[in-house]
């Protein structure tokens, strides 16, 4: 099993623990690697989902656990990367979320697997040419 990025989705499903596909992979995936890998997006991602319904304590639970997890951040050349997916993605007439393109630029730069259930709109950046890789653990 490579390293790989963890998305907010599959993150929030490993969180809940109810999945028991997403469960086995990320038992199987920390006995390996001791952490998850997520970017900063997905920190920002599920700060915004916790405080839209005005859940604080669970914003500080996980910001708790954040010590236990690798944070990737935005550098110059994953802005790079991103301008260009953005960019192209629109002139394909497929635009998709800023913060999808970031994880995905993210990903791509520290050639790291993406580990999503969001499918659709990160093969979209496959098709363009990107060397994104996708796992998904749902499946």
């Amino acid at each position: 099993m490579r390293k790989s990025l963890i998305d907010t989705d599959i993150l929030s499903e490993t969180r809940k623990g109810k999945n028991p596909k997403i469960n086995a992979k990320s038992i199987t995936y920390r006995a390996i690697w001791q952490q998850y890998t997520i970017s900063v997006i997905t920190v920002s991602e599920i700060i915004k989902g916790w405080r839209k319904i005005n859940r604080n304590d669970r914003i500080q639970e996980f910001l708790a656990d954040l010590s236990e997890v690798e944070i990737l951040h935005l550098d110059q050349s994953c802005a790079e990367i991103s301008g260009l997916i953005q960019a192209d993605l629109e002139k394909a007439g497929q635009p998709i979320g800023l913060a999808d393109v970031l994880i995905a630029s993210i990903a791509i730069e520290n050639n790291l697997i993406l580990v999503t259930g969001n499918t659709k709109h990160y093969k979209n950046i496959q098709t363009l040419g990107y060397p994104l890789l996708i796992d998904n653990w749902r499946e």
